[in-house]
């Protein structure tokens, strides 16, 4: 066999053992529901906080759903994707009626998440969420 051709038989070989190991890893894309794809589980629509939770005036990052919730009056809750718009780093407070990127120092406004002080030029993006009782939800 030549090197060209032996460089193209290990190449394939290479290719397709990756091709199975993605599909393995994969599982069935439906986050387990139907017992086929591994092990994990999905609370579907798992409260993202209770309303005690988010103080009035200001609000809480979850940095670990990519949300921040704030709470401006009495019972009115807004949601934002918690990634600043000036380079994608996770916002990482909340205090004084703004949401801090730690990063740059951006200000967001918990009114409405428009820019408050920059370097950011665009507002956080707002998400959409369901408050029912003592639950707050992504609707």
């Amino acid at each position: 066999m030549s090197g060209v051709a032996r460089r193209t038989v290990v190449a394939a070989a290479g290719g397709a053992g990756l091709t199975a190991a993605l599909a393995a890893c994969g599982g069935s894309g439906d986050g387990g529901k139907n017992g086929s794809g591994g092990t994990e589980v999905h609370e579907e629509n798992a409260p993202l906080a209770k309303t005690g939770d988010i103080p009035v005036g200001g609000g809480k990052v979850l940095a670990d759903k990519g949300v921040v919730i704030t709470q401006p009056k009495q019972g009115e809750f807004k949601a934002y994707s918690s990634r600043c718009t000036h380079q994608g780093c996770a916002v990482g407070s909340v205090a004084d009626g703004v949401i801090v990127c730690p990063c740059h120092q951006s200000r967001f406004d918990v009114n409405d998440g428009s820019v408050k002080q920059g370097p950011a030029t665009k507002p956080l993006e707002p998400m959409p969420i369901e408050v029912t009782g003592e639950a707050i939800r992504l609707g």
